[in-house]
């Protein structure tokens, strides 16, 4: 998943980046609302930080602009302590979630991670796709109750597509909400992730839970 955070303080921003990237995200920080505004304009995101309080450019401004401009990706607002009128200046403004700090970062996970499964309009965080089920806090697979065993990649490739179930999607998607900057951004790799993950979920070939939609990229489907 790729995460954009927009904090001014130095500290809050790397702790966020750090502890995020250990659950496996792609992040981009900006630490002011100019830079902050760029980023989420020009990028999507599979959810976005943003404190209220940055120069240049506030973070309500900001959400505005996203939602103006269309931009449908879920945005968590972070909030100075009792300050009420920050929490209903940013929802009114589009912002999906509230934090106030200071706030502890297993909170901030759930949050965020609850955001990002009902933009995708799942509710719950462990997604049945029979005989298939993937819980998205535990990180874990099962076919048919037997746990499957995936590396990172293999799991983040695979959430992905679930959360998208029945959407046509691309490589290049793939590669942006995955990958870091420096991965090797070869549709070979991602092929080779698709093939481990298709030996694994369906050794004998049976279910064939991602399909693979020519000019399009990839497609899971089973029925839930």
């Amino acid at each position: 998943m790729r995460l954009l955070i927009i904090e001014d303080e130095a500290a809050i921003r790397e702790q966020l980046a750090d502890f995020f990237q250990q659950q496996n995200f792609i992040i981009d920080t900006a630490a002011d609302g100019k830079e902050g505004s760029y980023f989420a304009m020009e990028y999507d995101y599979d959810i976005a930080i943003i404190d209220i309080g940055l120069p240049f450019k506030d973070g309500i401004s900001i959400i505005k602009e996203l939602r103006e401009a269309g931009k449908k990706y879920p945005v968590l607002v972070l909030t100075a302590r009792g300050n009420w009128q920050d929490k209903v200046s940013g929802l009114e403004a589009g912002a999906d979630d509230y934090l106030v700090k200071p706030f502890h970062s297993e909170e901030l996970r759930a949050r965020a991670n609850a955001l990002i499964r009902r933009s995708t309009g799942n509710a719950s965080p462990v997604l049945n796709f029979a005989p298939i089920r993937i819980d998205t806090s535990a990180k874990h697979v099962s076919v048919n109750d037997n746990s499957v065993e995936l590396t990172s990649y293999e799991y983040n490739t695979l959430e992905y597509l679930a959360l998208h179930a029945g959407e046509a999607v691309s490589k290049t998607e793939l590669t942006e909400h995955l990958y870091h900057q420096d991965f090797e951004r070869d549709s070979n790799v991602i092929e080779v992730f698709i093939g481990r993950l298709r030996k694994k979920l369906d050794p004998d070939n049976t279910i064939k839970p991602i399909k693979t939609v020519r000019g399009q990229g990839y497609r899971f489907h089973l029925e839930n």
